[in-house]
């Protein structure tokens, strides 16, 4: 469990830090930075990918996940539920610090923030890995990936982006249960073709960081569950 306490600090003292100092950073700066973020994550999504036992359940639990989410609808509906979130936050912590911005502005990229942090796919996949195989190296990167990415964040929307840490560590805690949960039935071709595919979402992320292309990376996140399953019957 030391991957989503980490991230979740982390999150915590950027969103802090950026609130107070982050305002001194230009937004120059703060564009460049998010680029590197972004290609962080890709070279961490490359790194996963190959590590592929077989790519046909790979790539057919990538296909059939991404038409399960389209017909669910499972980005517009995190980015509703992120919403409701979005208004109880603004009840605990007021917004401040936004440097300005409209109610509305500040509200749509609240939103849009919370989404990155509680439901990416680095996120998601980095606490079941963690729970699967008992490595928190994805969610101790993605922790100091999150603490720029907060602070910088933050030196636009205030503290607000700090309490995303509480429902980040919920979500995480949750995905990592499940992990351990299934991680007795699992052989290691499954887990290799898991952590293959959750390195291309991974790769997706990054393209979709550095706005290369649009990914929706959360209706790919039902690929996930199918890999395993799809690796031992086309194993």
């Amino acid at each position: 469990m030391i991957g989503p306490i980490a991230n979740a600090l982390c999150t915590l003292t950027g969103g802090v830090l950026g609130s107070f100092a982050g305002h001194r950073l230009s937004e120059a700066t703060r564009a460049r930075l998010v680029l590197v973020l972004g290609l962080a994550a890709m070279g961490m999504g490359v790194a996963m990918i190959v590590r592929v036992h077989a790519l046909p359940p790979v790539i057919m639990a990538l296909l059939v996940g991404t038409v399960a989410g389209e017909l669910l609808r499972i980005e517009s509906r995190l980015t509703g539920a992120a919403g409701a979130l979005r208004r109880l936050i603004d009840r605990l912590v007021p917004p401040m610090g936004g440097q300005g911005l409209p109610a509305a502005a500040h509200a749509d990229r609240l939103v849009a923030v919370l989404v990155l942090f509680v439901a990416s796919g680095t996120g998601i996949f980095g606490a079941m890995n963690e729970g699967i195989t008992g490595d928190p190296s994805i969610l101790l990167v993605k922790a100091m990936l999150d603490l720029v990415t907060a602070g910088i964040f933050a030196a636009e929307l205030g503290l607000s982006v700090a309490a995303i840490a509480v429902p980040q560590l919920v979500a995480q805690m949750g995905f990592l249960l499940l992990g351990m949960w299934i991680m007795p039935m699992l052989t290691p071709a499954m887990v290799a073709d898991f952590s293959s595919l959750g390195g291309i979402i991974m790769l997706a992320t990054g393209l979709r960081i550095c706005a290369i292309a649009p990914f929706p990376v959360a209706n790919m996140l039902p690929g996930l569950l199918l890999v395993m399953p799809l690796s031992a019957l086309m194993g």
